[in-house]
C-alpha cells in the first residue's frame, strides 16, 4: 500500500498492483511474472514481511531461472495493516499479529532465509544507509536481491479510510481528516 501511494510514476505500464488493499503474497510472483514478460527490466517487489512469508519459496524458482528480481521487504515484525486496524480501532488490543518471540528479532531472519535460497541479502536498519543498500541491490545482476528495510511495529499506512464509512472520511493520521475546504 505504501509503494501505490508514494512511488512517482514516470511511465505507463511500469507498475503493478493486486489493487487489493494490501493482498498478502502478491510481490514476488507478480514481480516474477513481470521479469519473465520483460527480462531487459529491472523489476523491483516491494512486500510486507508477513507477505513475504506467503511466497518467500519462489526466491528459488527466481534462482532457477535467473530472474534477478529485486525485492524489499519492509520488516516491521508484525502483520502491519491487521495491527494497525487494531490499534486504531480495537483500543490497541492485538491478536495474532506479532512476527516476534520475546527473545528475538523478528522470524524469520529474513537476510539469512534470502542468503539461504541463493540470492544476495541485505539488512538496513538506518535512514541513512537507504540508498546504498537500493544501489547495491540494483547493480546485482545475475541472482535475485533481498533488501530487508527494518522499520517500528508502530509504522501506518496512510491515507486510510476506515470500515463501513465513505470515501469523505478518509483519514490522513490517527483521529485526522484531510481539510476538504468549505465547499466539499
Amino acid at each position: 500500500m505504501w509503494a501505490s501511494q508514494l512511488l512517482t510514476h514516470t511511465r505507463p505500464r511500469a507498475f503493478i498492483t493486486s489493487g487489493g488493499a494490501g493482498t498478502m503474497g502478491y510481490a514476488i510472483p507478480a514481480a516474477m511474472g513481470a521479469l519473465a514478460a520483460r527480462p531487459r527490466s529491472t523489476v523491483w517487489a516491494i512486500d510486507g514481511d508477513g507477505s513475504f512469508q506467503m511466497t518467500n519459496q519462489e526466491l528459488a524458482t527466481c534462482v532457477h531461472h535467473q530472474l534477478p528480481v529485486k525485492v524489499a521487504v519492509v520488516n516491521n515484525g508484525t502483520l502491519g495493516m491487521v495491527r494497525q486496524w487494531q490499534s486504531l480501532f480495537h483500543d490497541r488490543v492485538h491478536s495474532q499479529t506479532d512476527l516476534t518471540t520475546r527473545a528475538t528479532r523478528p522470524s524469520p531472519d529474513i537476510t539469512a532465509l534470502a542468503s539461504a535460497y541463493g540470492c544476495l541479502a541485505l539488512r538496513c536498519d538506518r535512514p541513512q544507509d537507504v540508498d546504498d543498500v537500493v544501489r547495491a541491490a540494483a547493480a546485482e545482476r545475475h541472482r535475485p536481491a533481498v533488501i530487508e528495510f527494518v522499520v517500528s511495529d508502530e509504522a501506518m499506512v496512510w491515507p486510510m479510510v476506515p470500515a463501513g464509512v465513505a470515501n469523505d472520511d478518509i483519514l490522513v493520521a490517527a483521529g485526522q481528516r484531510p481539510d476538504f475546504g468549505d465547499d466539499q
